[in-house]
């Protein structure tokens, strides 16, 4: 350069040194006019190393910058030759620390790209990037100059991006003279690749700073208003920044986000339904092509014999459509739904940024409409955020989640085995028509049965609108099967139990909703008894919301009704055990446990099952208490009505048997059983029983369910019972059995209840006393309900035998007691109340027992041997048959 060019580009004042830059562009022209190209660079490499490149020289800088820019303008069409020269130096002096050559950069990179036009493009990654960094800075001119530098270059990329080639990359002149076969052209790169800038966006779409956000959202929103570049494509790349963008204090990034993340979301919707409609149509066309072949091959006459000209038609159609190959915008754009799920299942993880938890919400049901068959797979992951989720503090994330895991189960619901429930929803892309089928199949059916009647061939037609709905069931499996995933029940199973262990009810009783939906829909993928699931369930029994213990029993149910022998029997040991090491559960949850499994189950087999485990348990105490819970509800639960009306039956097979089941395990409890030969109408058993009552400790516990019973007998249940009362002549030994009872009972409102019952009906009873002489007798006999016992040995029920084994139990229960170092349990959790003895024989019964106790109440025990005295005389006072009995 000229020796005075040189010193007016290293001046202090911008007046000089613009005058020096006026002056080295015409020098410039001239060169490139004379093509003195060596010249050029020679002054372009002086620019550069004397002066952009002083680093502790912000004046010189400030030179080489505008002399740069100067250069750029003169060189006009021969700029992109020398852009690698000019363009580093400027780039290199945004980043200097005197804001001054920042901004006289931005400057001379504005007149750079304004020349250059797409050139500059080549150069777009580090122009980006260190706007990035000055949308960001300290000093308003450098933003300033920094945005009209950004505005400019999004100019040159909406204009160019897509379709720009630097005049560098040239074809070989050997390519140029063959041009006779253009499929032989070679594709040349454009000067901008969405592939070499995604990286780095990926990189800064972390920024924190609201500035660069903005930038960062701005620059998203251009490249994917411009349709052939596709950044959608892309989206998983910087789709998790954004959602993290949503968070951001600054209201402005927050709007712009959510515009931008509109935008990505419409535009995939649309790509959706083009590829849609694109499958639709070749459907159709085949549909039509395989009619057109039909019809020439006559192996469909019958159905078109008035239909020929329509058939011609379709054939030209059918020409015309083969030979038309238009290109919808979107039909071979892909979109990667599966890293898009694990970003937004992933967002799901993170609780406290509310935003980007809704918008992945929203996003994930759009895509179950869009594709459900990619949202299956990441159906386990979804369901382990998406469940506590509808427990959040926030309502529009609690109606969010809640539409969500409706619109997921409801298309779990559909991928049944079966072919009519197997077919994709309206929105699975792969095989839209059925959905259309099914929609018509309610008002075509039959006709289309009826005019296709007769042709065999026409089964094998692809479904078009007019034959959709005769379409045989046997083509629905071809179209649906092929993109059905199947879920991973496994996983699915596992993230579901470990929601077990939540804080919340709502979330604990989704995931058991989901476990019931699943069982029912693959039970034999789901839950099985030697998995860690069933104790879990077990496990959740006790939990402490009665909505969750009611899922829970509902599953369990479910589980033991569509399972063998084995796993019934399995569950009912392991309920027991459950019982037995938590008796809180038992106290609190006992009766609801038992009776929603009655409900769901077999009540009958639940009995069965439990006696039988019942009846071989070691812990005596914790047997009694079950017993005593069993019968309780046997006697009481609505559920077991026709339960009672079997026991009440004992004439049958069925009914003896499930008697005797029941007699050998509520032996445990000697006021259970003798309340069972009641309700079995037992009476000679019963008072049989009551002869043995004589022998054993009359416990406050016995003393307790006594009462309980005598209060149960004035019940609804019992009313058979009190009606029987007006025949002893039929049952003699009822009498004995509450007149037992009576002997048995201290002084208490019990006492007085039983009294006045037997008092009402005791004149009729003296009546049946009175004529015991006579020769009638026997005659009267023949009525006695206990006459089912004559013979007893010949049947099933070995009266005999059930007296021994409950003699046998109530002996062992006695020793064990007598080990234990006590008497009695003064309290029972399943007794519902204490009874408190209080001076002249009096007693009260008080609610709400507490925990069991081990000591005797010497006012319930001294009247043991008296009461047994009372209770032999009153044998044979009331009737003379107790011998013989």
């Amino acid at each position: 350069m000229d020796p005075a060019v040189q010193r007016a580009l290293n001046d202090k004042l911008y007046d000089k040194r613009k005058v020096g830059a006026l002056e080295l562009e015409r020098v410039i022209r001239e060169l490139v006019a004379q093509k003195d190209y060596p010249r050029v660079e020679a002054v372009l490499d002086q620019l550069c190393n004397d002066f952009a490149y002083a680093v502790h020289q912000p004046h010189a800088r400030n030179g080489g910058l505008i002399g740069l820019a100067a250069a750029a303008i003169a060189l006009g069409p021969e700029l992109a030759r020398y852009l690698e020269v000019i363009v580093p130096p400027v780039l290199a002096c945004f980043t200097d620390q005197d804001a001054r050559v920042r901004y006289y950069a931005c400057e001379a990179m504005y007149n750079i790209a304004k020349v250059a036009k797409g050139e500059i493009l080549i150069y777009f990654n580090h122009i980006f990037d260190a706007l990035c960094k000055l949308g960001a800075d300290s000093e308003l001119s450098v933003k300033n100059g920094a945005e009209l530098l950004d505005r400019l270059i999004k100019d040159i990329v909406s204009e160019s991006a897509a379709t720009y080639i630097s005049v560098l990359e040239q074809p070989p002149p050997y390519q140029e003279d063959d041009k006779d076969g253009p499929g032989d052209s070679v594709e040349l790169p454009t000067a901008f690749s969405l592939k070499r800038f995604i990286p780095l966006l990926r990189d800064r779409i972390w920024a924190l700073n609201p500035f660069t956000r903005t930038f960062l959202v701005g620059w998203i929103i251009l490249l994917d208003s411009i349709p052939d570049l596709e950044l959608v494509t892309f989206l998983p790349d910087f789709l998790a920044g954004l959602l993290r963008f949503l968070s951001d204090p600054n209201r402005d990034v927050h709007v712009a986000t959510q515009g931008c993340l509109d935008k990505f979301l419409n535009e995939i919707k649309r790509i959706a339904h083009i590829k849609k409609g694109i499958a639709e149509s070749k459907k159709s066309k085949e549909g039509k092509r395989k009619r057109v072949d039909s019809v020439e091959s006559g192996s469909v006459r019958p159905h078109l014999e008035d239909g020929d000209e329509v058939n011609s038609e379709t054939a030209a159609d059918g020409d015309d459509a083969e030979s038309e190959d238009d290109w919808v915008p979107g039909q071979d754009v892909q979109i990667n739904y599966k890293a898009i799920l694990e970003i937004l299942t992933a967002t799901l993880d993170s609780p406290l940024e509310e935003d980007g938890l809704l918008e992945s919400l929203r996003w994930i049901v759009e895509f179950l409409d869009i594709c459900p068959e990619e949202v299956l797979p990441f159906t386990p992951k979804i369901l382990a955020h998406l469940l506590p989720a509808m427990a959040s503090g926030v309502e529009s994330i609690r109606q969010a989640a809640g539409r969500v895991n409706t619109s997921l189960m409801d298309y779990v619901v559909s991928l049944s085995d079966e072919p009519e429930l197997s077919m994709p929803p309206p929105s699975r892309m792969p095989a839209p028509p059925p959905p259309a089928g099914e929609r018509q199949e309610g008002t075509g059916t039959n006709s289309a049965r009826a005019s296709l009647s007769g042709s065999r061939d026409l089964e094998i037609r692809s479904p078009t609108p007019a034959q959709g709905r005769a379409m045989p069931p046997t083509s629905i499996p071809d179209i649906s099967a092929q993109p059905q995933p199947d879920l991973d029940y496994a996983a699915a199973v596992n993230s579901l139990t470990l929601l077990f262990l939540n804080d919340h009810e709502a979330t604990r009783v989704a995931a058991l909703t989901w476990l019931i939906m699943l069982h029912r829909k693959a039970p034999r993928k789901v839950l099985a008894f030697n998995d860690g699931t069933f104790p879990a369930l077990l496990k959740t029994l006790s939990d402490p919301a009665e909505a969750v213990v009611t899922k829970d029993l509902q599953l369990l149910s479910q589980i033991s009704r569509n399972s063998e022998d084995d796993y019934f029997t399995n569950f009912m040991v392991n309920l027991l055990q459950l019982f037995s090491t938590d008796r809180k559960l038992l106290e609190t949850r006992g009766n609801l446990i038992i009776r929603q499994l009655c409900t769901s189950l077999s009540a009958e087999r639940i009995y069965r099952t439990l006696a039988d485990c019942i009846e071989k348990e070691e812990d005596v105490e914790f047997a009694s208490i079950m017993v005593q819970i069993l019968n309780n509800n046997l006697i009481t639960a609505p559920e077991l009505a026709e339960l009672r009306k079997r026991l009440r039956n004992l004439e049958t097979k069925d009914g003896q048997t499930f008697f005797v089941a029941l007699f050998r395990s509520w032996c445990y409890n000697a006021v259970a059983t003798f309340s069972l030969c009641l309700l079995a109408q037992a009476y000679e058993q019963a008072y049989n029983l009551l002869q043995i009552f004589a022998e054993l400790e009359m416990t406050v516990n016995i003393l307790i369910q006594i009462d309980k019973l005598v209060q149960l007998l004035e019940s609804p249940v019992f009313t058979y019972l009190r009606l029987q009362l007006l025949e002893p002549e039929r049952y003699p030994h009822l009498y004995k059995c509450l007149y037992g009872l009576l002997m048995l009972l201290p002084q208490s409102s019990a006492f007085a209840a039983l009294k006045n019952r037997l008092n009402s009906v005791s004149s009729i009873g003296y009546l049946h006393i009175t004529p015991r002489p006579n020769a009638t007798t026997p005659n009267v006999s023949n009525f006695d309900r206990p006459n089912r016992l004559k013979g007893r040995e010949e049947g099933i029920i070995r009266w005999g035998e059930l007296l021994e084994k409950f003699r046998a139990v109530q002996d062992r229960a006695r020793r064990v007691r007598m080990v234990g170092g006590g008497s009695g349990h003064l309290d029972d959790p399943a007794a519902g109340g204490d009874l408190r003895l209080h001076d002249g024989g009096s007693a009260t019964l008080s609610p709400q027992p507490t925990a069991a106790g081990k000591s005797e109440t010497p006012a319930a025990s001294k009247p043991r041997t008296a009461l047994g005295r009372q209770f032999g005389r009153l044998g044979g006072a009331v009737s003379g048959r107790g011998k013989r009995a």
